[in-house]
């Protein structure tokens, strides 16, 4: 609060700021605030305070008021004023336009800053006058309370061992009701809230005081206001605050309100209060925010939303409470003030007090919420559901009779009313809740309705009906585990004398049949068939049929509890699906027969695979063909193979010994069948393994079971294939980092070999294993392929090149030399066999590789290599490789003459010249061959440059692998060809980009990889 000091006494505002709330008196306003002439600091000092005594509080806000009314009277003739505030005259309209006052007045407060907080504070001191005077009613009208009762204390205060002996209890006495709110509380808190308040505590006349005083306020939060009363609260108690109609206006009916004041002051009107907003003076009591929990309805409703709102209220108080009394009383209260739309909700609520009260309840249903709207959007199947909702087998019938047949007659007595009669309004009730009922639920109808029972006991009364209803249930149920609860429906069914079945009504049945399967396929229209689909296909089929088709369904219900016994159990709408389908048998046949992987209790023992074989043989009918039968498609010989084959897939392969001696099999199967299921079988326990080790796990059982039949190639090949799969996986190879190989990868590998590649190059000492390496490309199935022996040799000489093992890589070169001068021996006539070519380019590129390596020291086994590479290259491949053969030749003779030269210096003994190759004994080995060709190779000092430019064209395409030196070798040995003279190893080329990325890549060109 500001402070002002007066020319009369200058301590005034010091003494009345030092005063506390409670120590203020009528006296102090008198003699403190009266005198002080600033009207601002006196209204401020009057707004500042809220005190708890109305009197005083009166005197403020008297005294406040009083010091505002002149600001208010100038902030109104500012507004009236047209023109500028200079000397002339003022010409005050009776009627200006708006926007000229607004601007007027707004620029008015902007340069009187003081009036315009003057006139703010009087608009907050008028509106606390009327709350205090609204205040003081409500405490008149407060109910009178004992003194006793108002100062009651813990009954353990009552014995209270320090009080005199003597003392008599203090008669009771009465005092004026006490305030629901302290004053100060009533002046700061909105008035709306404080209406949630007293709706919540039921002070309802506090409540219709504040309505009848403050109305204007309150209209717009006054269903707010009343959705906070206790919805337990009976509507008599507070009928004059609900919401009335006018039939007149069709429309809510606003009340008359008798406010304190029969005319707004200026300061409250919205003209100055819009100024006060946009002038810029900042206030110091500013506009409180309007209540935002609040949704405000300011104009009246109309007739059609009064009476949601009452719904909703219904529906609000029933969900809430669960007092239908309660609903009752209220739409009692709108029927009399003449809401429409409300006619039917007594008989509603008397149907949902018999559903509350009556119907059968489950453990959790005190939780359950039921309102008006919600039984107002159930549908009638709905509602039958809802009384049925927890009964049990038991109770099903007592509640259908004496829930659900009441409930069924006011509907249909409604529909009688309403002109449109609907006379299976019953049966259809009725029979759509059973076809969606459970199926003990069914059956415990279906006995209360049995033929043998009197016709006014019977729940359904029709006997075909009973027998409709049945196939409908049962072929659209997709339980799997209740067939002692179907066996307990078909015996309820009614049974007919009819005559035997002939060839044609045969035909009928089977045609009865398939079309009933065609129905029960899902298609795209019609993903699955439900009961009451069934029902429609039923109806129409006459008593003979109706019989058959029961004829049918007890072979249905044996079958599916043989199918159920053995674990694998389907549906009954499966066999009229499967009826005509072989797959579908097959799939199930197979399914039964492998049902021991699958179970826990497994079949150990032969007698227990008899007696599934037993009943997969009953399954499949006579050998006729019984139409009626699950495996109806299946010869006898069918189950019997899928039989062994799951007797396979379990990994019983001593009982399979056993039972193909045993009379139910033997001579059954041929040893070719026995062959290819066994096959068959590895090959499925083989690529479901998830290890490779043949030791254990499904990957032995795919070893184990190729012991059942008798020797023969293909069986010798898939356990070799087995071993080699084993040895595979123990070499650790990965499919992708982190993750070994697996099983099911190695067999849908295509190439093979690049399987003993990956083994190569990821062990490091797998090249030293010749023998183990051939062997295992044996088992990969590659027994007698000479072709792919000389690959994998290649392939171990080029991984021993790698690491620069040169006596292993020049053994293993041998072996392949001789490997294919042995093919080529043994076919001397057929030369140009595309296996012999595809072999002799591997051996020769191999020996080329190895020949013309630089840091292999064995000259003469680096001759002789190359000359294998001469004798086995294409014709067009020879000056290339006799360009590095000279290279080679002329290092050698270097190195001759500098070892002489170092041995005639030291005056050592020359020791005897050393077994080489000569260029005159590989002329003569390939004398015919350049014969055949008419070449004649240049003795003059380009020669050896111009083989050297032949085979740079060939050698971008050899990805070779040359070690980790990554030198060009070919460039290294042209140098010398043309200087006549060694050059050091320093002086060498790089290799090419196509040579780094051969290196790379490894012993790969051997399988045809792309070199990329």
């Amino acid at each position: 609060m500001s402070t002002a000091t007066t020319s009369s006494a200058p301590d005034l505002p010091s003494q009345w700021s030092t005063l506390v709330d409670d120590e203020v008196s009528i006296a102090n306003v008198e003699q403190l605030l009266k005198p002080i002439n600033d009207d601002l600091w006196v209204s401020a000092a009057c707004v500042d305070r809220i005190l708890e005594d109305a009197t005083v509080q009166r005197t403020l806000l008297d005294l406040g008021i009083e010091r505002t009314s002149q600001a208010a009277q100038r902030a109104r003739d500012a507004a009236a004023r047209v023109g500028s505030d200079d000397d002339e005259a003022e010409t005050i309209q009776e009627t200006v336009d708006e926007r000229t006052r607004h601007t007027s007045l707004t620029s008015y407060f902007s340069q009187e800053p003081v009036d315009a907080q003057l006139c703010r504070i009087r608009a907050v001191l008028l509106e606390r006058l009327d709350r205090l005077n609204t205040w003081v009613e409500i405490c008149k009208e407060a109910p009178v309370q004992n003194e006793d009762e108002e100062d009651a204390i813990d009954e353990e205060w009552e014995d209270d061992p320090w009080a005199e002996d003597n003392a008599a209890p203090a008669p009771p006495t009465s005092k004026p009701g006490k305030a629901p709110v302290p004053l100060s509380a009533f002046f700061t808190v909105d008035l709306a809230e404080t209406a949630c308040l007293f709706a919540s505590q039921e002070r309802f006349t506090a409540l219709r005081i504040l309505f009848d005083r403050h109305g204007t306020t309150l209209w717009p939060y006054r269903f707010s206001i009343l959705e906070c009363i206790p919805e337990y609260a009976l509507a008599t108690e507070y009928r004059e605050l609900l919401p009335s109609f006018d039939a007149s206006l069709n429309a809510e009916q606003r009340p008359h309100a008798r406010s304190w004041r029969e005319e707004a002051d200026y300061s409250e009107s919205p003209e100055c209060i819009r100024a006060l907003v946009e002038c810029g003076v900042p206030l110091s009591v500013p506009y409180p925010a309007a209540p935002s929990r609040f949704t405000a309805n300011p104009s009246p409703l109309s007739s059609s939303d009064l009476s949601s709102w009452y719904l909703r209220r219904i529906d609000h108080v029933l969900s809430s409470t669960g007092l239908v009394d309660a609903a009752l009383v209220l739409v009692q209260h709108a029927a009399s003030q003449g809401v429409p739309g409300l006619d039917e909700v007594g008989e509603d609520l008397s149907l949902i007090a018999r559903l509350v009260y009556d119907a059968s309840q489950g453990v959790d249903s005190a939780a359950e919420d039921w309102s008006l709207e919600r039984w107002r959007s159930m549908s009638p199947e709905e509602v039958v559901r809802a009384y049925l909702a927890h009964s049990t087998e038991v109770s099903i019938a007592r509640d259908i009779q004496k829930l659900v047949m009441p409930y069924l007659f006011v509907l249909e007595s409604r529909a009688d009313r309403a002109g449109t009669p609907d006379p299976d309004l019953i049966t259809r009730m009725l029979y759509g809740y059973i076809l969606d009922a459970h199926l003990d639920i069914v059956a415990a109808i279906f006995e209360a309705s049995k033929p043998t029972l009197a016709q006014g006991q019977r729940i359904i009364k029709d006997d075909e009906d009973m027998a409709r209803l049945a196939l409908a249930c049962l072929y659209g149920s997709d339980k799997l585990d209740e067939w002692p609860t179907m066996s307990r429906i078909f015996e309820c069914l009614p049974a007919w004398d009819t005559p035997e079945i002939e060839d044609a009504d045969a035909d009928e049945t089977d045609t009865t049949i398939a079309s009933l399967g065609n129905f029960v396929t899902p298609s795209t229209t019609r993903p699955r068939v439900t009961p009451s689909d069934l029902l429609l296909f039923f109806k129409p089929l006459p008593t003979t049929s109706l019989s058959r088709a029961l004829d049918v369904l007890d072979v249905h219900l044996e079958s599916g509890e043989i199918l159920a016994r053995w674990g694998v159990p389907a549906p009954l709408r499966w066999f009229l699906q499967s009826n005509s389908n072989i797959g579908e048998q097959r799939s199930r046949a197979n399914r039964m027969a492998r049902r021991a992987n699958a179970s826990d209790d497994q079949l150990d023992t032969q007698e227990d695979w008899e007696w599934l074989l037993e009943d997969m043989l009953k399954l499949a009918g006579s050998d006729e063909g019984d139409s009626r039968s699950a495996f109806c498609l299946l010869s006898r010989d069918d189950i019997i193979r899928i039989f062994f084959s799951g007797l396979l897939s379990t990994g019983n392969f001593d009982i399979a010994k056993k039972l193909l001696k045993s009379s139910n099999l033997k001579g059954s199967l041929d040893h070719q069948i026995i062959e290819d299921i066994c096959l068959t079988c590895s090959q499925e326990l083989y690529d479901n393994a998830t290890s490779g080790n043949y030791h254990f796990g499904d990957m032995k059982l795919a070893y184990d079971c190729l012991d059942v039949p008798e020797p023969s190639d293909r069986v010798v090949q898939e356990k070799e294939f087995i071993e080699a799969t084993s040895r595979l996986c123990s070499f650790n190879l990965m499919s992708r980092p982190g993750i070994p190989i697996s099983p099911i990868e190695i067999r849908l590998t295509k190439d093979r070999l690049s399987l003993v590649s990956r083994v190569l190059s990821s062990n490091n000492d797998a090249y030293k294993h010749t023998e183990v390496i051939l062997d295992l490309v044996h088992k990969l199935g590659f027994r007698g392929d000479i072709v792919a022996e000389v690959k994998t040799l290649a392939m171990l000489a080029e991984t021993a090149l790698q690491v620069e093992d040169f006596g292993r890589a020049y053994e293993t070169s041998e072996k392949m030399v001789n490997t294919v001068l042995l093919l080529r021996s043994s076919n001397p006539v057929a030369p140009e066999d595309p296996s012999i070519q595809e072999a002799s380019e591997v051996c020769w590129l191999t020996c080329f590789q190895l020949g013309r390596h630089p840091e292999f020291p064995d000259v003469d086994k680096k001759l002789a290599l190359l000359g294998r590479a001469l004798e086995f290259c294409p014709p067009e491949k020879l000056p290339d490789i006799l360009a590095a053969w000279r290279a080679l030749e002329e290092e050698d003779i270097d190195q001759r003459r500098e070892a002489l030269a170092a041995r005639k210096r030291g005056g050592r003994r020359r020791s005897a010249p050393r077994q080489r190759v000569t260029g005159a004994d590989v002329a003569a080995s390939l004398a015919s061959r350049l014969q055949n060709m008419q070449m004649h190779i240049p003795a003059s000092p380009d020669a050896a440059a111009l083989a050297n430019k032949a085979f740079s064209r060939v050698a971008a395409n050899i990805p070779f692998s040359f070690g980790g030196r990554g030198r060009s070798y070919l460039s290294q040995d042209s140098d010398r060809s043309r200087s006549g003279s060694r050059t050091g190893a320093d002086g060498a080329h790089v290799v090419s980009e196509q040579a780094s990325r051969a290196l790379q890549k490894g012993i790969g060109w051997l399988l045809g990889a792309d070199d990329e």
